[in-house]
């Protein structure tokens, strides 16, 4: 049955709600910024962990951000996953920061096209259980196709039921991004969250334009149960003014604990 579960999103040390297209080194006057918390990296880490909201995620959006990032992770060993620049030569440096499991992208795709071998990598240097794949994606007609360096450049990948049983045998979860609604707040992509309940045989994290708590409901039917989601601009913890964490919680607890 659908959670809710927690985001920290980490730009310049800082945790902020970004619109998810706007993110570029090479335009940064682009950037749209919904929210920068005066509070640390911890403060949120420990609202999860008190509240129990498991398979939460902290991502580094671009560099200067590993610092922040410990931090998070410090405030509850194994209980947040990691993102943001992983590599097969950095992996196990996060896990033993105290991450739960590495979110990897780009890294897949060199050059924007995907690498198996790169994925094969990994999974025999960290394990299966401990890879996440976030397949962040941009809406391209009729379908949906993976996109890396902070969502502005698109891959040779599709995203499909195909794709999604090839990389589940190398990752225990999949983070996914809907890069043209993240941000928004205007309401999820109900047609991709439709197609990964369909496809999906590994749990999976949704983010992006979920903008009240009925969206959990939503996205619950839509996917059978098969797909969380998480909150960001919307929710008040990030100034947001669509739901509020205690009713995130009090959802969760009215569901069955994560494994």
């Amino acid at each position: 049955m659908t959670r809710f579960n927690g985001c920290i999103d980490l730009h310049n040390g800082q945790v902020k709600q970004i619109v998810g297209g706007s993110l570029s080194e090479d335009s940064p006057d682009s950037l749209r910024t919904n929210f920068v918390s005066r509070e640390s990296p911890a403060y949120y880490t420990e609202l999860y962990r008190k509240n129990n909201v498991t398979r939460s995620h902290v991502i580094k959006l671009g560099t200067g951000n590993d610092e922040a990032a410990k931090e998070a992770l410090k405030a509850w060993p194994n209980g947040l996953q990691v993102g943001g620049g992983i590599t097969v030569d950095n992996a196990e440096h996060w896990l033993a920061a105290g991450a739960s499991k590495v979110i990897v992208t780009s890294y897949l795709f060199p050059n924007g096209k995907f690498s198996l071998l790169r994925l094969k990598e990994l999974c025999r240097k960290v394990g299966r259980e401990r890879i996440v794949v976030d397949i962040s994606c941009r809406r391209r007609e009729s379908h949906w196709v993976v996109a890396m360096n902070k969502w502005q450049t698109l891959t040779d990948m599709v995203v499909e039921k195909e794709t999604l049983d090839i990389l589940s045998q190398y990752c225990s979860e999949f983070l996914i991004h809907a890069a043209d609604v993240e941000g928004l707040c205007n309401g999820i992509d109900e047609g991709l969250v439709k197609c990964l309940g369909s496809w999906v045989t590994i749990p999976t994290t949704y983010a992006g334009g979920g903008k009240s708590i009925d969206d959990l409901g939503l996205v619950d039917k839509l996917s059978n149960g098969k797909v969380d989601l998480t909150f960001g601009s919307a929710l008040d913890i990030f100034g947001g003014s669509g739901v509020t964490f205690t009713d995130c919680v009090v959802w969760n607890k009215s569901r069955p604990s994560h494994k």
